[in-house]
């Protein structure tokens, strides 16, 4: 005699049970590895955003960067002729004391807030010609200095950090 079972059939005793069994747990394997396929792909989305996010940002950095820097040269480059015009009063003879000593003063404001900036005098006179710094204007011979030496000063030369701002307008020394 067979027992009757209440509920559920043992599997041996359901063929249609197991099978049913073996889908549900096939399926919800299948839907669990397109749920990991599908969160997989989402974090390699964000990721990705985040990169470029963060890519942007230091490329907008830079940017900024040197966007100050070009403001910065172009600044001192219109300050350029007040330095050469205050130079050439300081390089005249005056009676004046006072002001000469004006002069004086703004020639020393004027260089400080430069040197704040973070420029710099191109050093020339006594120099090796150095094309990158200097530009020569004329060469003539002279016995008592070297090959390519900067004899004269004509106007100075700037730069700020690396980059030159204004080259230094020399007169070089038997230069081959």
């Amino acid at each position: 005699m067979a027992k009757s079972h209440k509920g559920k059939a043992p599997a041996e005793d359901n063929p249609e049970q197991e099978v049913l069994e073996t889908a549900d747990t096939s399926s919800s394997d299948n839907k669990a590895d397109e749920l990991a396929a599908e969160l997989a792909a989402e974090k390699d989305k964000f990721l990705r955003m985040a990169a470029e996010y963060d890519n942007f940002r230091k490329r907008s950095q830079k940017e900024r960067e040197a966007i100050f820097a070009e403001v910065r040269v172009d600044t001192v480059a219109k300050l350029l002729p007040v330095y050469d015009n205050l130079n050439r009063a300081l390089s005249q003879a005056c009676t004046d004391e006072a002001f000469y000593k004006g002069v004086e003063m703004t020639m020393t404001q004027l260089t400080e807030i430069l040197e704040g900036l973070g420029v710099s005098l191109i050093k020339a006179a006594g120099e090796v010609f150095n094309p990158e710094l200097h530009n020569a204007i004329l060469s003539v011979e002279d016995s008592e200095l070297g090959e390519n030496i900067v004899k004269e000063e004509i106007q100075s030369g700037f730069v700020l950090g690396e980059r030159v701002i204004r080259f230094a307008s020399v007169i070089v020394a038997n230069c081959k």
